[in-house]
C-alpha cells in the first residue's frame, strides 16, 4: 500500500478514522485498477466485471460509459469504495481498498470521493447551505467551518445568492449544482458523479457538464458514469465498457492492451502538477 501522507484539512476524515489511515494531499495518481473482477454469486454466478485496468491521474476529466449490463454500477460501487472486487487491485489515492478494513474505507471515502447522483438526494426542509455543510458532517470540522465552507462550495457552483433557499424552490438543475457543491465541500481527491445528468432536460444538462468542465479547469479530478455517449464525449477522455471488459480507451497513455507509455506524465499537465486549491 502507497504510504499515505499528512492530512491537513479540514481535520480527520472522520470522527472514527482507523489508526492507520493518514489522508493527506492528492497524490499524482488518483485511481488504479489492475486486473479488477467482480462476481456475484448465483446459479449461475455474474461475471460483472471480467478484468478491468485502468489508471486516472490526477487533474482528469473522465467519462465511463456503457450500455445496460456493462458493468457501470459494479465499477461505481468499486471506485466509490462502496464495495470490495472478487480478485484485482483497486487503490484510491493509494490505498488498496481490499486491505482496509470497514473503518478505514469509511474514513478513505469520507475524505476521498465526493458523490454526485442522478436523483439528487437533497434535505427539503433544510436551506441549500445547510444541505452542503452536511457534506463535513463527518470531516471533523466545527460548525462555523462547514458553514464557511458550504457557502464558498455554493459561490463555486453560481450559487451564492441562494444560500437560504429550499430544495424545493429550485429548478432541477439548480438542485444538482447544490449536489455538486456537497460533493466538493470537503475537497475530495475526485469526483464520482453518475449519471449527472438523468434527471434532467437536454439544455441545463449541458449547463452541468459546463460547470464540470469549470471545475476540472480549476484543478478537479472529476469521473462521470453515463449510459450517454453524448455526455460522455464532453470529457476529456472517454473509457467505454461492455460486458464487464473495457473495450476503448481514449486516452493514448492508457491503452487497453496494457502497454502503457510511462513517457507522458500523469494528468492533463504531468505528474508534477500542485494539488489544486478549490473548490
Amino acid at each position: 500500500m502507497t504510504a499515505p501522507v499528512t492530512r491537513a484539512y479540514p481535520g480527520p476524515a472522520s470522527p472514527a478514522a482507523g489508526d492507520r489511515l493518514d489522508l493527506g494531499n492528492d497524490p499524482p495518481v488518483v485511481l488504479e485498477l489492475d486486473m479488477v473482477t467482480k462476481t456475484y454469486p448465483g446459479e449461475p454466478p455474474v461475471e460483472a466485471l471480467r478484468g478491468v485496468s485502468f489508471t486516472v491521474h490526477r487533474g482528469e476529466l473522465v467519462g465511463i460509459v456503457g450500455p445496460s449490463g456493462s458493468g457501470k454500477t459494479t465499477l461505481l460501487h468499486l471506485i466509490g469504495t462502496l464495495d470490495r472486487p472478487t480478485s484485482g487491485t483497486v487503490r484510491v489515492t493509494g490505498f488498496d481498498i481490499s486491505q482496509l478494513s470497514d473503518r478505514e474505507l469509511s474514513a478513505l471515502r469520507a475524505g476521498r470521493v465526493g458523490f454526485v447522483f442522478q436523483q439528487f438526494f437533497l434535505a427539503e426542509h433544510q436551506s441549500v447551505l445547510d444541505n452542503v455543510a452536511d457534506g463535513l458532517l463527518y470531516a471533523g470540522a466545527s460548525f462555523p467551518e462547514r458553514r464557511r465552507a458550504a457557502a464558498h462550495a455554493l459561490a463555486r457552483v453560481g450559487l451564492s445568492d441562494k444560500l437560504a433557499v429550499l430544495p424545493t424552490k429550485l429548478s432541477g438543475g439548480q438542485r444538482q449544482r447544490v449536489a455538486i457543491a456537497r460533493a466538493l465541500v470537503g475537497r475530495p481527491a475526485m469526483l464520482l458523479a453518475d449519471e449527472p445528468t438523468g434527471n434532467l432536460d437536454s439544455s441545463t444538462g449541458q449547463s452541468v457538464l459546463d460547470l464540470f468542465a469549470e471545475l476540472n479547469n480549476d484543478g478537479a479530478t472529476i469521473i462521470v458514469i453515463t449510459h450517454d455517449h453524448g455526455v460522455a464525449q464532453r470529457m476529456g477522455r472517454v473509457i467505454e465498457l461492455l460486458d464487464g471488459l473495457v473495450l476503448a480507451d481514449s486516452d493514448a497513455r492508457h491503452p487497453v492492451d496494457g502497454s502503457e507509455d510511462r513517457g507522458g506524465g500523469g494528468g492533463r499537465d504531468g505528474d508534477d502538477r500542485e494539488a489544486p486549491a478549490w473548490p
